[in-house]
């Protein structure tokens, strides 16, 4: 398997990005929720600059506005103001060398496995050359066998796996993952990590991810950004150096995890 020249890995800037909607709902939630066709700010003046290469998690509380600002880096939604730049290009629309894996199943339920790996190696123009590099990738991620298997057919991590295979065959530049492992049980979420990781050592891509777990994000990024509540601002944007495996319980890493939980307003974790 040919890994990512990391040369050719791109470098992030956010800078100043705000994002704003209108207000469509004429019946309002609750009695203080914004009015129709009120402005509502989701993100307010967000820059951050993501090194290449960097295993970046982005952490913040339900509806802050991760999933948005996910979205206008990778060219899928634009801002109200603001931009984004990967290798000094201005982002206005999605990339081909950008790989985006959402919550959902991303899998086409019609095609198999193998199928499905196709799509992300199309790229590799020799069919014999693809189909080796079609066995390699699944036997990565322990998927060896299940090429003729349907996504209905394998389990909700199996199906993860499929898809981080088929985004890591495309040898994208910038991989994008909202939230991938959020239906996972806890110990395939940590099976998944592992797998995530090892990716990652293996294809020096940059990787933007999403989470909810403040655990997790400590255990695998290089960076880790905190949003706070709407309308979002950086809370935090830390740089860990930490080898990896690492221990949530050190006390350096203790003491990051108190921290975050302090700046999202949750003191009763501390």
């Amino acid at each position: 398997m040919e890994a990512v020249n990391s040369e050719e890995v791109a470098m992030i800037q956010i800078e100043g990005i705000t994002k704003q909607y209108r207000e469509r709902r004429t019946i309002p939630r609750t009695p203080d929720h914004t009015k129709f066709n009120e402005t509502v700010t989701v993100l307010d003046d967000i820059t951050i600059s993501i090194e290449k290469g960097t295993f970046f998690c982005l952490v913040g509380p339900s509806g802050c506005g991760k999933s948005t600002l996910l979205r206008i880096i990778a060219g899928f939604d634009s801002p109200t103001r603001g931009r984004v730049t990967i290798d000094g290009m201005e982002i206005t629309s999605p990339s081909p060398e950008h790989i985006f894996v959402f919550q959902e199943d991303g899998l086409y339920p019609w095609l198999t496995v193998h199928e499905n790996m196709e799509i992300g190696a199309k790229r590799i123009e020799d069919p014999v050359n693809r189909a080796t590099a079609i066995e390699e990738y699944l036997e990565m991620v322990g998927l060896a066998g299940f090429e003729s298997h349907y996504p209905h057919q394998l389990s909700g991590g199996m199906r993860r796996r499929a898809e981080v295979a088929r985004a890591l065959i495309a040898s994208p530049k910038v991989l994008f993952m909202d939230e991938p492992f959020g239906a996972l049980d806890f110990a395939t979420r940590l099976q998944m990590r592992e797998e995530m990781l090892n990716a990652h050592a293996m294809f020096p891509m940059t990787i933007l991810f999403i989470t909810h777990d403040i655990d997790e994000a400590l255990q695998i990024g290089d960076q880790v950004v905190v949003l706070g509540s709407r309308p979002s601002k950086v809370k935090m944007d830390i740089k860990l150096h930490q080898p990896h495996p690492r221990d949530i319980a050190s006390p350096e890493l203790a003491e990051l995890r108190r921290e975050i939980y302090y700046q999202l307003g949750l003191h009763t974790a501390l």
